[in-house]
């Protein structure tokens, strides 16, 4: 597996899941601690899953929303 891609590939999302708990916390009264630890992965889940469908679905050049074009692949393992 390319560890670089996938670094990229998690890395976006979780940016992404970031940014949208920050805007959505500006809506909600709640302690900010509380609701970045509550939004965060569900934003990051809910951002990769539509893109990474998308991806799949519609056409690859939904990759590019998750930070790289495709997905990583398996590389032969030299350690059989």
């Amino acid at each position: 597996m390319n560890i670089y891609t996938s670094l990229i590939r998690t890395g976006v999302p979780a940016v992404a899941g970031w940014l949208i708990a920050v805007a959505l916390r500006y809506g909600i009264h709640l302690d900010e601690a509380v609701v970045t630890s509550l939004l965060t992965p569900v934003a990051i889940f809910v951002y990769y899953t539509v893109f990474r469908f998308a991806e799949v679905r519609l056409s690859p050049r939904f990759g590019w929303l998750l930070g790289y074009a495709r997905p990583p692949k398996k590389e032969p393992s030299s350690l059989t």
